[in-house]
């Protein structure tokens, strides 16, 4: 057995082992709620609070897939950098309004809220849909995380993800929330160290930052694709992707999750000034591409012969690293699959739990039989991220997650602007939902990939030659989807109401909204 492999497997089971243990941090006399099983009792504080949502949002694929498309595109890459830079002050004061009327009412997913805020069933089921749908592909990512690690340490087989996932349904059906946010410190730890030394050691190797950029440049130029700079033709699609995808990311039910567990809105405030500190360490892993052209490092080859692009940074680093540091580079990494894996599953599990279990099949479940169905759904969401891998090429569960996101940003009117206004009709909304969705999915649809001979669904840069215009521009999908959703949605509000269609009770008053840890409302929730 390698150093790297001994190193690798001693880091994954003293973390694994810290799983188990969480059952008993913090533990209350009764963990059988999904106040206290899928939120961790809602009494994270401030460090717990930042070690978990940056351990949520910031993921093994973010290690590996990132720089892979920086090695592949250059500039372009570099899209996921302002993105985690713009979405903290726009969500500054969104997210601290749904802490406060989730603790008020006792709301685990953004779908109950809709629910109660819209009065409407069908609303609050398709935003749980939604959300189900495009939580089940990062959690196979994560996957993809991992087995990129262990194909550049040279074991083959599925039987290592099986087991891997296996530990983590193991101890996540045991702490709920409580493992991740437990190991989520030893995650962060690693990834800090791993990425402080890779951009002090590599470039020292390799020659300084000037020989690697210009190893990059040369690579570009000679492919006649990429660059270190953006050119006019990627420009749109790089603004339209950065914005798009920090709408979308606190959409996602996982992120919001993590809000939900803190103890009060000034955790969350103070999160979000500090949660940048992430994105500079993102600017740096994303430079890891640069390094990986400059050191020659070349993917590992797949069964069918075509070339891995998430082993690029494991190879770099299997390349140029001590064995044992190397070992704790890919440790860093599979762990790093853990948490948010965790906390996805927790967070789907959840939605199935409140918005479709309760809602339609028993709507007198207890505490008790809603924390063990969430537990057994948790399980079942693990599985079927295990069989996408199995039975799945990896390549589709990639452009599923690309999908994903034009998916969750449907929500945002229902579920952002819900926040501040009550003003949309429930039908106005399903109907935009409707239009957004069908839209997305069609512009989804025409997008070729060339690298994979894919003809549909090949990513989400739209080219604007399919809307008529004349020039090879491209635009996100997403943005056009929302942009079309929130046009019906307004559209729908003003017909629906001109025609006095009957809408939801909002079943929320607005003090709710400002509600903190002190307020009696949310001190009767802890105590209940």
């Amino acid at each position: 057995m390698s150093t790297e492999l001994i190193v690798f497997v001693l880091l994954f089971a003293i973390v694994s082992g810290m799983g188990f243990v969480a059952a008993r941090w913090r533990r209350p006399d009764n963990i059988e709620s999904l106040n206290e099983w899928g939120l961790g009792g809602r009494n994270f504080g401030s460090w717990i609070t930042w070690f978990l949502v940056g351990g949520d949002l910031y993921t093994a694929y973010t290690f590996v897939a990132v720089p892979a498309l920086v090695f592949a595109q250059g500039a372009m890459g570099f899209y996921a950098v302002p993105y985690t830079v713009v979405i903290y002050p726009m969500v500054f004061l969104i997210l601290t309004r749904m802490w406060s009327i989730s603790h008020v009412h006792g709301f685990v997913t953004p779908a109950d809220f809709v629910r109660a805020r819209f009065g409407s069933p069908t609303l609050a089921l398709l935003i749980a849909i939604t959300g189900l749908i495009a939580t089940m592909p990062y959690i196979a990512l994560q996957l993809v995380g991992i087995e990129a690690v262990l194909q550049s340490m040279g074991v083959t087989g599925h039987w290592p993800i099986i087991v891997a996932f296996a530990i983590l349904a193991a101890y996540t059906y045991q702490s709920g929330l409580r493992a991740p946010a437990l190991i989520a410190f030893v995650k962060d730890a690693l990834i800090y160290i791993v990425i402080l030394v890779a951009v002090i050691y590599i470039p020292i190797k390799l020659g300084g930052w000037g020989h690697i950029f210009d190893a990059a440049q040369e690579k570009f130029t000679k492919a006649g694709a990429g660059g270190v700079l953006l050119n006019p033709n990627n420009q749109l699609q790089y603004i339209s992707l950065a914005f798009g995808s920090a709408l979308a990311l606190f959409l996602y039910p996982h992120s919001l999750t993590g809000v939900l567990a803190s103890k009060n809105r000034n955790v969350i405030k103070r999160n979000m000034s500090a949660l940048p500190a992430y994105s500079l360490v993102l600017g740096l892993i994303a430079l890891l591409g640069y390094m990986a052209i400059a050191a020659g490092t070349k993917p590992t080859m797949g069964a069918n012969g075509k070339p891995i692009g998430n082993t690029i940074i494991p190879n770099l680093f299997d390349q140029l690293f001590p064995d044992w540091f190397a070992g704790v580079a890919f440790a860093a990494i599979g762990i790093g699959a853990l948490v948010p894996a965790a906390i996805m599953s927790i967070a789907a599990a959840n939605l199935f739990t409140r918005n479709v279990y309760k809602e339609y099949i028993n709507k007198n479940a207890t505490d008790k039989q809603e924390a063990t169905v969430s537990k057994l759904t948790s399980l079942v969401v693990k599985v079927g991220a295990v069989l996408c891998i199995l039975l799945l090429d990896p390549q589709f569960s990639i452009d599923l997650q690309l999908i994903g996101g034009v998916i969750i940003l449907q929500t945002l009117p229902a579920v952002a602007l819900g926040l501040y206004t009550r003003w949309f009709h429930k039908n106005g909304l399903i109907a935009g939902w409707v239009a957004g969705l069908g839209s997305g999915l069609w512009m989804l649809y025409l997008i070729p990939n060339p690298a994979t001979g894919k003809l549909h669904f090949g990513g989400s840069a739209f080219a604007l030659k399919n809307l008529g215009f004349d020039t090879k521009m491209t635009i996100y999908a997403g943005i056009l989807a929302i942009a079309v959703n929130l046009v019906v949605a307004v559209l729908g509000t003003f017909l629906f109401k001109a025609l006095k269609v009957a809408d939801g009770v909002d079943a929320t008053r607005r003090d709710e909204y400002f509600a903190d840890e002190g307020d009696p409302k949310v001190k009767e929730l802890a105590v209940h």
